[in-house]
């Protein structure tokens, strides 16, 4: 088989494992294909670089080619999210004032508790909270807006969003740019490797299976090169099949570990892979089973409901047509270019594209190709749950 090379960005970030271990691993050797990783120093300039034609796929936030779809930000490019990369995997952290005010008040860490820790961090503002994120269009300000929002604390009156790429997100907080952060791992555990920050809430416990990362590619790469992106899907997935094997890890840590990838202590991003959370200074750490899912329960699945999901949400603070910014929204996500890709494979499909989010509690099994698939909570944490209109 002829090998055909794909110029490829990421962000430094654990959730870009699927993609860097596609490449190491041989996954994408065995559909043909060498992927030329590249790593991008922001999420807009990653952005950037695909709508332009610098790359052909990239590792992106879910909320970016939503938002592209409802010409928020970026360049007017349709992009497509053909599969998912990561499901959950943010923490968010506060820094040591606030970490020994919110002791001080009786707050227990116990690092689980949306609610609870929403409520301690309210009480223990005195001021506006500047809270820095990676990017605009991510799932860290869906996440974090929706659950103080939730609580009583809105943006932009009491909250501030302030944009810091990963890997600058310790420093802000030592400097004082942020008191607190929304971000991907390794990245929140270094504030806490650092001593300027302690780890406060897992982003799962806001949504227990939040779409984080995507496999994005050009609407217009995606539907002329067909072949191509079908191969990217099954290597991506075979990818993540295998970093879902417990035995992965090790090696995992120390491949990501390499400079031109994360250029972080394998320990660090260990933590991560293995759901054992240090949160503060004093090594106390909180247990967070699936802190990270590259597989199971469908994790690669482009949901429309969820692409619809975010679609609402943007429009909600834009002033845009909620309806409206829904059906857009769903059709970024290509269920029907992953079904296609994956048909052949073992992958156990859903009967559906849509499904309602949030009103699972516990592992529950639902229609699929093979009967076998079995999907885990995907609650959101005040209870609500979303009903989509696309299909």
């Amino acid at each position: 088989m002829r090998v055909t090379s794909l110029n490829v960005g990421f962000m430094p970030l654990v959730d870009a494992a699927p993609l860097i271990m596609a490449q190491e691993m041989g996954f994408a050797g065995d559909e043909g294909l060498s992927l030329d990783l590249e790593r991008a120093p922001s999420w807009s300039a990653l952005r950037d670089m695909l709508s332009f034609g610098q790359l052909d796929a990239a590792h992106m936030l879910s909320p970016v080619p939503v938002a592209a779809a409802l010409r928020l930000g970026g360049n007017g490019v349709a992009l497509a999210a053909v599969s998912v990369l990561s499901v959950n995997g943010n923490v968010i952290g506060v820094n040591q004032e606030l970490t020994e005010r919110l002791k001080s008040e009786g707050h227990d860490f116990a690092f689980s508790d949306a609610h609870a820790a929403g409520q301690a961090l309210i009480k223990a503002m005195d001021r506006e909270l500047r809270l820095g994120v990676p990017f605009p269009f991510s799932m860290h300000a869906e996440l974090v807006l929706y659950w103080l929002s939730a609580l009583g604390l809105t943006a932009p009156d009491k909250v501030k969003i302030r944009t810091v790429p990963p890997p600058l997100m310790a420093g802000a907080l030592k400097n004082g740019e942020i008191d607190a952060f929304c971000v991907g791992e390794p990245w929140g555990s270094r504030a806490v490797e650092l001593g300027v920050g302690s780890l406060l809430l897992p982003g799962k416990a806001i949504w227990a299976f939040a779409p984080e990362k995507v496999l994005a590619t050009r609407q217009n790469w995606a539907n002329d090169h067909e072949d191509l992106c079908h191969r990217l899907i099954r290597a991506v997935w075979r990818a993540s099949h295998w970093l879902a094997d417990p035995v992965s890890r090790t090696l995992t840590a120390e491949v990501l570990a390499r400079p031109h990838y994360l250029d972080v202590p394998a320990e660090l991003i260990d933590r991560a892979l293995t759901g054992q959370m240090v949160i503060g200074g004093t090594g106390e750490i909180r247990e967070v089973p699936r802190f990270v899912e590259f597989h199971a329960g469908a994790a690669n699945f482009p949901w429309r409901s969820q692409a619809e999901w975010i679609g609402r949400q943007l429009a909600s603070r834009n002033g845009f047509d909620l309806d409206v910014a829904g059906q857009i929204a769903s059709t970024v996500f290509r269920s029907d270019l992953y079904r296609a890709a994956l048909g052949p494979t073992a992958a156990d499909l859903p009967g559906a594209s849509s499904k309602v989010e949030g009103s699972l509690s516990h592992d529950s099994a639902v229609a699929s190709a093979r009967g076998q698939l079995i999907l885990p909570p995907d609650a959101f944490f005040d209870g609500l749950i979303f009903e989509p209109i696309a299909h």
